[in-house]
């Protein structure tokens, strides 16, 4: 059906992290999303791992920023630069007969018109033959092997870095969805703030998401666990070392878990009463970094009543689902289905 030189690759070009899917191969790239430019030159300093230890560390001629925004472009060149090098990561050994590669990338199901025609564009900038966009939820669901094709129920609860995205799926489409601008990103900055009120110390997003991460959780844990950090001291001005506890992360987190909880009530309440028996039986998956947060399935089953399971790869389920897709494209041209756009 495509060139058989081509190697089409399915992208999940997330606010945090992108992971690039080789047809026939599985995840080959996995790096975060942050971009090194030279204000002076306007030219890249580095891309993904190399940059993001960069941030909070450059000199004024350098600016490490993250060109993604809760799930969209919010810099269109520095965007196509960077799919440009994670497609060259993903294509190391290619032919010289190789064709430019179809791309498939994942978007938010909230996204306008505008934004989507936006990633489409960047992605052909960046050397695709062809561009598809596929909606977050979607393929997560078909990377967390539900059912999506079957006239059953699914419900996946998907928490990436800039967006948390709740749909409901059935016969290879979206019922219901909800896409909130709340998730990883949002969480990291809800602890700053917090450490920023109540010990007047600021610490950068580094810090913040390894407190998330190591004693993060939904709720109060049963033991508490304590982890010391630095940062700068408001007052003085001075570096300053204080210790934190889960229960304070927790806290700190209370407001933003709320919200995505509330998303999950929301998308629940449209959803229609026999779709709505069968995710009683199955479950709600959680997919996406935000999964791993400890106890988020114990808060989400205790306010829905509903069984939540977090899926086995939670962080690897959007790329896989895209790069599924885009094995099984025949099925997403064939139907009407809105979980795939192509650009025509």
């Amino acid at each position: 059906m495509f060139g058989g030189f081509t190697k089409d690759l399915g992208i999940d070009l997330g606010t945090a992290n992108t992971l690039v899917y080789v047809r026939g191969k599985g995840i080959v790239v996995r790096e975060p999303s942050v971009v090194a430019l030279r204000t002076d030159t306007k030219s890249i300093e580095a891309v993904g791992e190399s940059a993001k230890k960069m941030i909070g560390r450059t000199p004024g001629n350098i600016r490490a920023i993250r060109p993604m925004k809760d799930g969209v472009i919010a810099d269109f060149d520095t965007t196509a630069t960077m799919i440009k090098y994670f497609i060259r990561q993903a294509q190391k050994q290619r032919s010289m007969f190789q064709r430019h590669p179809n791309v498939m990338v994942c978007v938010p199901s909230g996204i306008t018109a505008v934004e989507q025609r936006a990633v489409e564009d960047a992605t052909k900038q960046a050397g695709a033959r062809e561009a598809y966009t596929i909606e977050e939820p979607f393929a997560a669901a078909i990377g967390a092997d539900l059912p999506v094709w079957e006239p059953t129920g699914s419900m996946v609860v998907d928490i990436g870095g800039g967006t948390t995205e709740v749909a409901v799926i059935s016969l290879g489409g979206i019922v219901t969805s909800r896409s909130v601008r709340v998730a990883g990103d949002e969480m990291d900055e809800s602890v700053i703030q917090y450490i920023k009120r109540q010990y007047n110390l600021m610490i950068g997003e580094r810090t913040s998401e390894q407190l998330k991460m190591d004693i993060g959780s939904a709720m109060p844990l049963e033991q508490v666990e304590t982890m010391e950090i630095r940062g700068r001291d408001l007052v003085t001005g001075l570096p300053k070392t204080i210790t934190i506890t889960s229960d304070e992360i927790s806290e700190a987190l209370a407001d933003t878990v709320n919200a995505i909880v509330d998303a999950v009530k929301v998308t629940l309440e449209k959803c229609p009463p026999e779709l709505a028996a069968d995710i009683m039986d199955r479950g709600i998956v959680l997919t996406g970094g935000g999964a791993l947060l400890r106890n988020l399935d114990k808060l989400l089953a205790g306010e829905t009543g509903m069984p939540v399971i977090v899926a086995e790869n939670p962080l690897d389920c959007v790329a896989i689902g895209t790069g599924k897709a885009l094995e099984n494209i025949h099925l997403f041209k064939s139907r009407s289905s809105s979980a795939v756009r192509s650009k025509r």
